[in-house]
Order: structure tokens, then sequence, then C-alpha cells
């Protein structure tokens, strides 16, 4: 992580840890899949172990392998050596995705190669937004026979630039997600499921931009629903109005383009719901007043607190069924699919107007490492499906 003072967050909190522990005691530490691991880290620590989910549905199991990994590095009567390789280029988040291709197949790779004298591999594909000479993809591990490991974490680094194009992600304008959505719903027995990904609050969206719901309302989509949209004003405007009140309101003035309409107030709700897919299972949510708000065939789930949608039950929250939508648009990339992809019949990734630039190719970089490519080389690049 880039804080305001450093660089490498994680690289300075393990040196601190490093300089309190003199007597040797070793440190293992367990890091998100969107960690840009630099060598002041792999330095400071004697093993790193990261997520290999993405949806994060691993990480319990991120700290039993770390435990491990602890173990054995205590048990161990000899040097444990260590081997990384960082990749020359980044890696869109959406790309990362572990339910699909090609994501899914390597860290199914990776665990399968971590047997013998390897103690532990790992893949972070790192967070392309961050502005330091150490960001990038990196693949490392640990083990006891240094050749062994060596030539593991080698065929690992070349099958990713073996699979760079793949890693790439095309995404669709707003107009061509909802055409397609609506070409896909059809009969179909499951919704089609769009990720309104550029507004996503996980990345720092906002949570309040209205391309993806204008583009619904423009092509007439029925049984659609969005959320979470963020707009405590509209939020509030609807618990004075009450259920089954007509309202006009200008939703997402907040942030980019507004849009204004004639809103049905059909729930309302305190906000607090309890999370119960596989990413969050138990956790509590307290958005205060919220309101699902009806436009034609469009229902919008409005809330006063920020938060991305990961969780059926954020729908359900102000009375809105997802498994009875046709097309439901998620401010979410990626970790919503832990929850939704078992009820989803597809799932598009559209490119609505927010500043959570979901191509790391138009962020205005001036502190990457020489040479290192602002997205995989083009090829047959995978759609998003």
């Amino acid at each position: 992580m880039v804080t305001e003072h450093y660089d490498d967050g994680e690289g300075e909190l393990l040196a601190r840890l490093r300089t309190a522990t003199r007597d040797g005691t070793p440190i293992v530490a367990s890091l998100d899949l969107h960690a840009n691991v630099t060598a002041r880290m792999q330095a400071c620590a004697d093993g790193l172990v990261a997520y290999r989910t993405y949806p994060h549905v691993d990480m319990a199991a991120t700290g039993r392998r770390a435990a491990q990994l602890l173990h054995d590095l205590v048990a161990s009567q000899s040097p444990v050596a260590k081997a990384s390789r960082r990749l020359p280029f980044l890696i869109p988040i959406n790309g990362m995705c572990t339910t699909v291709e090609p994501a899914r197949g390597f860290y199914a790779r990776l665990g399968e190669a971590e047997r013998g004298g390897i103690l532990s591999l790992s893949f972070a594909p790192g967070f392309p937004a961050a502005d330091f000479p150490e960001c990038g993809p990196t693949v490392w591990g640990y083990g006891l026979d240094a050749d062994a490991l060596n030539r593991a974490v080698d065929a690992l680094y070349r099958d990713l630039l073996d699979s760079e194009p793949r890693w790439g992600t095309t995404f669709l304008s707003p107009d061509e997600a909802v055409r397609e959505a609506i070409r896909m719903a059809g009969a179909a027995p499951k919704p089609v499921v769009i990720a309104d990904t550029q507004d996503n609050p996980g990345a720092g969206g906002d949570g309040n931009t209205t391309g993806m719901l204008a583009s619904l309302v423009r092509h007439n989509a029925q049984q659609a629903a969005i959320g979470l949209l963020h707009d405590p004003q509209a939020a509030r405007a609807a618990h004075d109005a009450g259920p089954g009140a007509s309202i006009r309101l200008t939703l997402g003035a907040g942030s980019g383009a507004p849009f204004e309409g004639t809103f049905i107030v059909e729930n309302l709700s305190d906000g607090r719901c309890i999370l119960d897919g596989p990413m969050m299972r138990g956790v509590r949510l307290e958005l205060g007043p919220s309101a699902c708000l009806r436009i034609g065939g469009v229902r919008v789930a409005v809330s006063t607190g920020r938060a991305q949608m990961m969780d059926r039950n954020q729908y359900r929250m102000v009375g809105i069924e997802p498994e009875r939508m046709r097309i439901l648009v998620n401010k979410s990339s990626v970790h919503f699919r832990a929850d939704f992809e078992p009820i989803a019949q597809a799932v598009l990734v559209a490119k609505a107007p927010g500043i959570a630039l979901a191509d790391p190719g138009e962020l205005p970089w001036t502190r990457l490492a020489p040479g290192m490519r602002l997205r995989p080389r083009a090829g047959s690049e995978r759609t998003g499906q």
C-alpha cells in the first residue's frame, strides 16, 4: 500500500517489526491478492503468503497457510531459500478474477506446484493504481531446495508471460452492456449481472454515478435493478415522502452527470443488514436510511452510507429480490461474483464514467519502473463474461 508518507507501507511496517525483534524471531505475514510486493517486504519478512482468490473467499485459508509456513520455518534445520520474479506488465483489476480464466487455471497450477521441498508459492497480481516503481504483479516462493524452488517460480513466471494477452479485459460501454443484457435475459430464468466497475466504492469509487442507470432507462429495461447508489439526499427525500409516493429527484448529483426523473418510492429501510454470501458472511452493515426507488421497469437501491454491492442481502435490505430480476447492475468490480455468480446467467463488465478507472493504461503514471507495460499485450482478450 502507498501511504501519505511512504511508497511502501507494508515494507515500512515489516522493517519496524524486524528492528523490534533483533533476536531473530521469524516474521510471516499474509497479504491481500492485490499487494504490490516490494524488495523491502521480502527482505524484512521470513515469509509472505498471499490470498489465492478474488473475490477473497480464502482469507481464513491464507491465515492457515501462513501459520503452516511459520511452523515449517521454525522446524527447518537448514536455511530456507527464497525466489521471486516481477512481471513486466500491469493487470487490470477485473482481469484478476479467479472464478474465470486465466486466473482460475493459473492458481490451480500454482497450488499443484507447491510440493516436495517447496514450502510455499504465491502470486500477487498487484494493485495497478499505485504510482511507484515497484507496482506490478509478482510471483514468489520459499523452499528447502533452492534449485527446485527456482525452477518452480521460473515455470510460473513463464506461464504468466505466455498467457499475457489473456490477462486483459475488454470492457463494454453502458449501452452495449444493457443491450446485451436485455438480449440475453429474454425468458431466461436467471438474471444477467453487469459490473459497474468504475464506480466501485471498494476501489475508491463514489458509488453515485448514473451512467448505467441512464442507459437502463434509455433502453426501457424491465425487471432491472441497480445498487447501491450512494445518495443521502435522495434517501432522505424518499423517507420524507413515504412508501407509494411519486417524487421528482436528481440522483447522483455529487459525481459526474446527474440523472433527473420521477420515481415511485417502493420500499424504505433503516439500512441495516447482515451479509450472507461466501465472502463476508455474518458481517453487519449499517448504511442509514435507504430506499428502493422505481422508474419504469428499473429499481434503484439508494443508501445513505457507501458500500460496494457484494451480497444479495444488500438488495433485499430495500425489498428487492435479486433472483426475480432479469438484469442486475452492481457497483462493484469482482467481489460481487462470490454471491451473485450462483444466480447469474452471465456476468458482463461495463465501463461507465467513474473515478475508479478500470484500465491502468488510462492513469497518469509518472513513477512506474522503466519497461513496465501499462496493460497486458493485446491478443485474444477475454470479454469478462
